[in-house]
C-alpha cells in the first residue's frame, strides 16, 4: 500500500512537472538539472557554446493574469485578435514584444509561474527574455538546454550579476540588463525585493536605476511602494523622480495614490510635480479631479497650472470636462482660461462642443 501511495505521488510530481514546461517547438532540445547550482550549471553550458543557443527554466511568480509573448510583425499583430495566441519566433529581428494584463485566451486561473530564456553565443549571454506559459515558443532549429531543479534565490542572483555586468549604455547591454530585471521582478521571492533595491541604490546606472522604479511599482507590491516612497522623498535626480510618478501610478497598493498626490504638491520640480498630475488624470476619479484642480489654483508656477489643465482633458470617460468648464469660465488667470478651452476644443466631448458654441455664437 504504501509503495503504491510513492507510486502515484511520483507519478503527480512528473506529471505536474510536464505541465509547468514550455510548449516548445523546432528546438533541439535537451534537458539538464540546475541542482548543482544554477550559475555553474549555466556557465558550464555556455561554454560549450560558441554557436547561437538557448537557455531556459521556469521561475515562481505571483498568481496575477499576464501575458508576456512576441509577435513577427506588425501587420500579423492586426490581423489577428488575439496576441497572446499567436505565439513567438524567439529567432525573429521583426514585430516586437508584447505585454498585457488582458488575453484572449488567458487560462481559467491565473498561472503562478513563468519561463525565462537566455541566448548564448561566443559563449556569453547575449539576450534575456521572458515568456508566459501562453505564448507557444519556436525555437528556428537551434539547441534549447531546458534547466530543471533551479532554486529561485540562484535565478535572482545570477540575473542580477547580468544586470551590473550590463552597465554599459550600448543597446545590446542594455537589451541584456531590461530583460534580466523583468526576470528578477516576476520572481515571487523575497530576494528579488532585496535585489531590486540593491539595483536602485545611487552609485547604479540611471538606465537601470528608471526600469526598477517601474518594475518595483508594477510587481512589488507593498515591498515596491516603500523604495519608491524613499527615493521619492530622498533622491536629487528630477528625471528618476519622474519615473517614480508613473511607477506609482501603476502600482495596485492603495496608498501608492497618497504618494503620488503628495509628490505632485510637494516635490520641488515643477517637471516632476506635472509629471505627478499628468499620471493622477490617467487613473482617474472624483479625488484625482479635486487634486488636480487645487494644483491649478495653488501651484506658484505657470507650467505646472498649463500641464494639470491638460491633465483634466486627458480623464477617462470626459470626467475633466466639467471642470475644464469651470475653469475656462471662472478662473482668474488668463493663461488658465485659454489652456481651458484649448483644450475642451480637442476633446470631441458633447458638453465640450455645446460651451465651444455657446461662446463663438454670443
Amino acid at each position: 500500500m504504501q509503495k503504491t501511495k510513492v507510486f502515484i505521488l511520483t507519478l503527480m510530481l512528473a506529471s505536474l512537472s510536464a505541465a509547468q514546461k514550455p510548449n516548445v517547438t523546432n528546438a533541439r532540445l535537451q534537458e539538464l538539472s540546475a541542482a548543482a547550482g544554477l550559475k555553474q550549471t549555466i556557465d558550464a553550458t555556455a561554454q560549450k557554446q560558441e554557436a547561437p543557443a538557448w537557455i531556459g527554466y521556469r521561475i515562481p511568480t505571483a498568481a496575477r493574469e499576464r501575458t508576456m509573448c512576441c509577435f513577427d510583425s506588425w501587420n500579423q499583430s492586426e490581423s489577428h485578435g488575439s496576441k497572446c495566441c499567436m505565439g513567438c519566433k524567439v529567432e525573429s529581428t521583426q514585430g516586437g514584444s508584447f505585454n498585457g494584463t488582458v488575453s484572449d485566451c488567458a487560462p481559467p486561473e491565473p498561472f503562478h509561474y513563468s519561463f525565462v530564456f537566455l541566448r548564448v553565443e561566443a559563449r556569453q549571454v547575449m539576450k534575456v527574455r521572458n515568456y508566459s506559459p501562453d505564448c507557444a515558443l519556436d525555437f528556428g532549429g537551434l539547441p534549447l538546454y531546458w534547466m530543471e531543479n533551479v532554486n529561485p534565490g540562484q535565478s535572482i542572483a545570477l540575473l542580477t550579476e547580468l544586470v551590473l555586468a550590463a552597465s554599459s549604455e550600448t543597446e545590446p547591454k542594455k537589451s541584456v540588463a531590461t530583460g534580466a530585471l523583468t526576470a528578477i521582478a516576476l520572481h515571487d521571492d523575497p530576494a528579488a525585493d532585496q535585489a531590486l533595491e540593491k539595483l536602485m541604490q545611487r552609485d547604479k546606472p540611471e538606465f537601470i536605476r528608471e526600469h526598477v522604479t517601474f518594475w518595483l511599482g508594477e510587481e512589488r507590491g507593498k515591498k515596491g511602494l516603500e523604495v519608491l516612497r524613499k527615493y521619492a522623498k530622498d533622491d536629487s535626480n528630477d528625471r528618476l523622480r519622474e519615473k517614480i510618478t508613473f511607477a506609482l501610478s501603476v502600482s495596485k497598493e492603495p496608498d501608492a495614490i497618497k504618494d503620488l498626490i503628495s509628490m505632485a504638491r510637494n516635490d520641488p520640480s515643477s517637471r516632476v510635480r506635472g509629471q505627478a498630475i499628468f499620471w493622477m488624470a490617467q487613473i482617474g476619479g472624483r479625488k484625482e479631479a479635486q487634486q488636480i484642480s487645487e494644483a491649478i489654483e495653488n501651484d506658484p508656477e505657470t507650467e505646472v497650472k498649463k500641464r494639470a489643465v491638460f491633465a483634466l482633458s486627458q480623464m477617462k470617460n470626459g470626467e475633466g470636462v466639467p471642470l475644464l468648464i469651470n475653469l475656462a469660465k471662472t478662473n482668474k488667470n488668463p493663461i488658465v482660461r485659454k489652456e481651458a478651452v484649448r483644450w475642451l476644443g480637442m476633446t470631441n466631448h458633447p458638453r465640450a462642443l455645446d460651451f465651444l458654441e455657446e461662446i463663438l455664437t454670443r
